[in-house]
């Protein structure tokens, strides 16, 4: 099992209200200068928001939800410190409700 971290919010927030285009982007060129293997991603409407863990957070989060998801905590933990309004949470995968952390609706 591996352990997935994220933040989520309304795509049009992490879209267009906040620079996360341009965080991701230095942080694949990051990666890419040391080697490393991407370990996040950008979904647009991830499925795994809609499991009965997540079902209160989703729940706060306005229509058209998008999420970075990633095995990083501590680039995860600097997203929220970053971004401030957003929802973060945790999941291991696979389980019973998330078979495909990438999938999307």
């Amino acid at each position: 099992m591996k352990t997935y971290y994220f933040v989520a919010a309304s795509e049009k927030f992490l879209t267009v209200e906040e620079p996360l285009e341009e965080i991701l982007k230095e942080r694949e060129r990051n990666y890419k200068e040391n080697d490393k293997e991407i370990d996040f991603w950008l979904l647009k409407n991830p499925s795994f928001l809609q499991t009965t863990q997540f079902i209160d957070l989703a729940a706060k989060i306005p229509s058209s939800p998008a999420a970075v998801l990633s095995t990083d905590k501590k680039f995860i933990t600097f997203l929220k410190l970053r971004l401030e309004f957003v929802a973060v949470g945790e999941f291991e995968c696979p389980n019973a409700e998330i078979t495909d952390p990438f999938k999307v609706e």
